[in-house]
């Protein structure tokens, strides 16, 4: 087996910015773990997918075990999974907030318990996680209360993993988005959506992969939550 190539794991890969970061970092010359509910096998044998639901911690195990089974090291976790629910708070269901929690919460935490696990036998790693800049600067009209509940939590954890493994070779970053023009936004919603950002249009889905590969190439970054949100964290 031939382990001297970096190894980066995305979640959320079977499509929008998780499909795209896959693509990039195999250009990098990354082997690449790839996981979400439906995702298809690759032909490219440098790239290991596993089905399953990021939210069960069995999803976690199987894709850090078989991971490192195939390829023998974990370099780089990319936690991209995430849903968001745009309800009023008063609306939100039982079922709102066992998927949010689930995927955004439940999904980070279990498979970067095991892939940081993993890079300590290194000495060095990456974890960088997508999380959304409503958590630092709410939008009136997008409600976003599940949001900022979980992935401002995970703001959080980013800087608490950064401070708690700095002197370890590990390393913890962020990368916080406005709204991005993926899959799951409807083109006919780009005009209003791009409204709520002060440059005056959507971000593409580059932007954000260009920061994960940004951070993912910067030692010196850690602790980062690096807004790609056309201004929407500065203000309005």
């Amino acid at each position: 087996m031939n382990t001297s190539q970096k190894v980066v794991v995305v979640t959320g890969a079977s499509q929008g910015i998780g499909a795209e970061t896959v693509k990039a970092f195999r250009q990098r010359g990354y082997r690449v773990v790839a996981t979400a509910r439906t995702i298809k096998p690759s032909d490219d044998p440098d790239i290991l997918t596993v089905a399953g639901d990021i939210a069960d911690p069995e999803t976690a195990r199987r894709v850090i075990t078989e991971g490192v089974a195939r390829f023998g090291r974990i370099d780089t976790l990319v936690n991209n999974a995430g849903v968001f629910i745009a309800k009023p708070f008063t609306t939100y269901t039982a079922e709102d907030y066992a998927a949010a929690t689930g995927v955004n919460l439940a999904g980070f935490f279990h498979i970067t318990q095991r892939a940081i696990a993993e890079m300590e036998k290194n000495s060095s790693g990456h974890v960088v996680s997508i999380t959304t800049s409503l958590a630092d600067h709410a939008i009136d009209g997008v409600p976003s209360v599940l949001a900022s509940l979980t992935k401002g939590g995970l703001n959080a954890a980013t800087k608490s993993l950064a401070i708690e493994y700095a002197k370890r070779g590990i390393r913890a970053n962020a990368v916080s988005p406005g709204i991005i023009k993926s899959p799951m936004h409807a083109p006919e919603a780009h005009e209003a959506l791009g409204a709520l950002h002060p440059v005056g249009h959507m971000g593409e889905m580059s932007d954000i992969v260009d920061a994960i590969l940004y951070l993912d190439s910067a030692p010196f970054v850690t602790g980062e939550i690096l807004h790609v949100d056309g201004g929407q964290s500065a203000g309005h």
